[in-house]
């Protein structure tokens, strides 16, 4: 059980700790000791670069969380399934990044928060070939870099 209150020694504000109180109790998000968010992802349909209408509650508590953490900062990274061809998978995965970017910045986080990757279809999480594999690998992962 995670605990939410200082970390490593300085205090965690109580805004903070309520931000990553609800990430963590209500979306599953991958948390470091202190209770703060490391990483999510989302996943996207084919050859698509809409959000899921039932992933926006759960990125606007992670905008919400990062415009009320003026020191986070985190790296969005687009990726794609196997098929298309490599630019159009790299653009692909960058136009789905920038979906997330939008919502994101709708809760107040500012363009100097977020950095924008996109690998295509060069890092898959799952090496098959068929739409089991091709489905975990249409994404954009959140990562924080700084939190």
């Amino acid at each position: 059980q995670t605990q939410v209150g200082t970390a490593g020694g300085r205090s965690v504000s109580g805004e903070e700790s309520q931000a990553a109180e609800v990430l963590r109790n209500e979306l599953g998000v991958v948390v470091d000791e202190f209770g703060i968010p490391t990483h999510m992802v989302f996943y996207f349909e084919y050859d698509q670069a809409s959000i899921h209408p039932e992933d926006l509650d759960t990125l606007a508590s992670h905008g919400q969380y990062i415009a009320s953490s003026p020191n986070a900062r985190v790296r969005l990274e687009g990726h794609t399934d196997e098929r298309g061809t490599r630019e159009y998978n790299v653009a692909l995965g960058e136009n789905r990044a920038k979906a997330v970017e939008r919502i994101l910045q709708l809760q107040g986080v500012r363009p100097n928060q977020i950095s924008i990757l996109s690998f295509g279809e060069e890092q898959p999480a799952e090496d098959g070939h068929d739409e089991k594999s091709w489905s975990l690998n249409r994404r954009v992962e959140i990562v924080y870099e700084s939190r």
